[in-house]
């Protein structure tokens, strides 16, 4: 385990939130001294944490959790979270790795390359950034500031619980949260079960990529036979039969 300085509490606030569908929830804010990467995380304690609570780390995702983005399941995972360990009693560590640690501005260059066909993990190479640049040392710092030596994980990704563990957290289980795919996302999704063994279906996922992949194709050969249609006054096309066809003489009817 690595030698990390103890984190202490800083402060602890009450705060109510209410998300878009109407659901809402009592949390208790906490902040922290003394965490390793300086950085301000913060833990949303919900319900009645037990000796073994849920917890889910969280990591900050301005286009997911507060813009809504469809290019992600970042909201809806966040979402999920706090009903789910509001019920059963736990804590969501929000942490502040935006585009896996890479940063708000790089994860939008990695998008525009994403859109040039690069998956998630390909697009950071590219730009020659980590496929992951997470490191949850603040995370198990603040779990041990709360009290809290062994936990379920309600994540999908191997490598929290691996860090928690290599940090002196005992993780007891890795609860996996739901499903949330756009078609937007599907691809993104994929690549975190190929590259990074997130446990998603993966059986499920390739058919949905398949069926988005034939339906933008679809679209895109549609939208090309539509723009090579003749428009009212439009001059017809080199080489058509309309462009061939000799001009009608002069008073011609």
């Amino acid at each position: 385990m690595p030698d990390t300085p103890a984190a202490a509490q800083r402060a602890r606030v009450r705060v109510p939130l209410r998300f878009h569908d109407g659901y809402s929830a009592d949390a208790e804010l906490v902040t922290f001294h003394g965490l390793a990467d300086g950085r301000e995380h913060v833990a949303v304690v919900l319900g009645d944490p037990g000796p073994v609570p849920l917890v889910r780390l969280h990591s900050e995702c301005l286009t997911g959790d507060v813009l809504g983005s469809a290019r992600c399941d970042c909201g809806p995972q966040l979402r999920e979270a706090v009903e789910r360990i509001a019920d059963r009693g736990g804590i969501l560590l929000y942490l502040r790795q935006e585009g896996r640690g890479i940063g708000l501005y790089n994860k939008l260059d990695a998008y525009a390359l994403q859109d040039q066909g690069l998956d998630t993990y390909e697009a950071n190479a590219a730009l020659g950034l980590p496929e992951d640049a997470r490191d949850y040392t603040a995370a198990a710092q603040m779990l041990r500031a709360l009290g809290v030596t062994e936990l379920d994980l309600l994540s999908n990704n191997p490598d929290k619980a691996e860090q928690l563990r290599e940090r002196g957290v005992d993780v007891r289980d890795r609860v996996p949260t739901g499903v949330f795919t756009t078609p937007h996302n599907v691809r993104y999704l994929r690549a975190k079960v190929l590259t990074t063994r997130h446990t998603l279906p993966l059986a499920d996922l390739t058919e949905i990529t398949e069926i988005t992949e034939i339906t933008e194709i679809t679209e895109i050969t549609e939208l090309t036979e539509l723009s090579g249609r003749d428009a009212p006054g439009s001059l017809p096309p080199a080489g058509s039969d309309r462009a061939a066809r000799p001009a009608p003489p002069m008073g011609a009817a």
